[in-house]
């Protein structure tokens, strides 16, 4: 079943309110279970990756399928491995086709029971989970802010608590600062002093915390404004002081002609009057590589060369979304770029084709999340596998028709 997406007009107008954060959900998640409180985390994100952790933190079951939820793969493993519980952690085909090695090296250094049950370094995993001693650990910090995550979240609960020692730039900071703040708002102070993270002994108190709205599901919004010729989109429990890395996409979309504005929770976004478009954009989306796809598209719906730099992890992901970037972009007329599978350049027609699109998604929650909003310039967009969107934005499909698109359900 394919979903066919129109819209007639080019004006947009809506009020909405998105889930909560599902990086900060997922985190307080794992704060909760180790802290063994039962407070309510208000306004927790409905995405299906914080279901699926939230049904494994309540599993008494040996055995923990996580589908294709990366997050609570890495968080897990840690998770798990500090707990005194015998589980193996497996997840999808893909699942086990993404890297892990990283973090089982250091939490084995910590002192954990880890073993692989098929290829050396991927899941499944065995975990003999037992309460660790901590202390140092060295970490390849250029693969995934994740694996630093979920060490950080479980140092309070070991004895020694932990020292990380990064040993390469950091990918993906903005992250680290997220967990590093809901630690300490949660009663576990810490300190990062150049290559050095240090967390000490410690208990988390776990109050009740209300979670705002998710930026990584707010930059479609800000695409559909940027894709539009006028209109003002409105989002409620919006924090103006994020610690969301992705909240830069008020900064990256004033690039598209997009003014927003953030005032008693409200965050507003408008299409600038008489906006002149720069031919050439560059973004380095090092801090924020779950935009990039967003941006890519957006940059192709609006006929501007776009070059995306930071997208070391990007073929990491539930698909290569590089690869998938550029065979979905290249069905737009664009020429798309690759180099060193970590840069993109999108080399968009300038009069974007009023044309009957088809995508494939690949799985892939954000490929069908970004390229939806292009049929405000194409004759319409045929979407495969939307509910890919469960993943992170449950609403996404309902949201569009709030914002007057039209979607027809159509079996090809």
């Amino acid at each position: 079943m394919k979903t066919r997406i129109q819209i007639d007009q080019k004006i947009i107008n809506g009020a909405l309110q998105l889930s909560g954060s599902k990086s900060i959900s997922n985190r307080l998640l794992i704060i909760q279970a180790l802290s063994g409180s039962i407070n309510s985390i208000h306004n927790c994100s409905t995405s299906e990756d914080t279901c699926v952790l939230q049904k494994a933190l309540s599993s008494n079951s040996s055995i923990i399928d996580i589908g294709l939820a990366g997050t609570a793969m890495r968080f897990l493993s840690a998770y798990y491995a500090s707990r005194k519980s015998d589980v193996i952690l497996t997840g999808s085909t893909r699942m086990k086709q993404r890297p892990i090695g990283v973090l089982v090296d250091a939490l084995r250094l910590l002192g954990a029971d880890i073993s692989y049950t098929e290829k050396e370094g991927f899941p499944p995993l065995k975990i003999k989970g037992k309460p660790l001693e901590g202390g140092v650990v060295s970490m390849n910090a250029s693969v995934s802010s994740q694996f630093i995550t979920a060490l950080l979240l479980i140092s309070p609960s070991l004895k020694k608590g932990v020292q990380i020692q990064l040993s390469s730039d950091v990918l993906s900071k903005p992250y680290i600062d997220m967990t590093l703040t809901l630690m300490k708002q949660q009663g576990v102070a810490s300190t990062w002093e150049g290559n050095r993270i240090i967390v000490p002994s410690g208990t988390y108190k776990n109050e009740i915390i209300e979670v705002e709205s998710d930026w990584s599901s707010i930059s479609y919004l800000f695409e559909i404004m940027a894709l539009s010729s006028a209109g003002e989109i409105m989002v409620s429990k919006v924090d103006e002081i994020s610690v969301q890395g992705d909240q830069k996409v008020m900064e990256f979309y004033k690039l598209f002609g997009v003014e927003s504005s953030i005032e008693k929770g409200v965050l507003k976004l408008r299409k600038v009057e008489g906006f002149v478009q720069e031919e050439k954009i560059e973004i380095d989306c090092k801090g924020t590589p779950d935009i990039a796809q967003t941006l890519a598209a957006t940059a192709c719906g609006l006929g501007v060369a776009i070059k995306l730099t930071g997208l070391n992890n990007l073929p990491l992901k539930e698909t290569n979304r590089l690869l998938a970037l550029k065979i979905e972009l290249e069905k737009c007329g664009a020429e798309v770029v690759i180099t060193n599978n970590e840069t993109l350049e999108v080399f968009p027609l300038k009069e974007f084709p009023k044309i009957d699109l088809e995508f494939e998604t690949y799985h892939d929650h954000r490929m069908a999340m970004c390229l939806a909003p292009l049929a405000l310039k194409a004759k319409s967009v045929l979407i495969d596998d939307i509910e890919v969107v469960n993943k992170s934005y449950k609403t996404y499909w309902e949201d569009l028709e709030k914002l007057s698109f039209n979607l027809h359900l159509q079996d090809i």
